[in-house]
């Protein structure tokens, strides 16, 4: 649930006791255009093997992050996890730190992105 929609519910549900009435989860729903059956679904929800997964995942690139002051990117952390037995792809680990809002501190000058692409003759 996002910020705005709690704090509506909220207020809602606050103003609601206040005037010493009931809060009705039908009609919050109503309030929010949630259907019955998918309240009842999202309540009822068991995460999957794979949502597990990258919830630990994540948990992990955070600690690792977290570890080297906030300085190592997805490239680092890859070997970091991999040294650990994780089987994991940079990319998915980009995208995971995308999804968190962390990225290193450190940023990558010309000189290492040209050494780095250096063709070999």
């Amino acid at each position: 649930m996002t910020k705005a929609i709690y704090l509506e519910v909220s207020e809602k549900t606050e103003a609601a006791k206040k005037a010493g009435r009931r809060v009705s989860v039908s009609g919050m729903l109503k309030f929010l255009g949630v259907s019955r059956s998918g309240y009842l679904a999202l309540l009822h929800h068991v995460p999957s093997d794979t949502e597990k997964r990258h919830k630990a995942v994540k948990a992990k690139i955070q600690d690792i992050y977290d570890d080297s002051k906030q300085n190592y990117g997805a490239p680092k952390i890859t070997v970091e996890l991999r040294k650990t037995g994780e089987v994991i792809l940079e990319r998915t680990v980009g995208t995971y730190m995308r999804q968190m809002g962390i990225q290193c501190s450190v940023e990558q000058t010309m000189d290492d992105h040209h050494k780095r692409f250096r063709f070999q003759h």
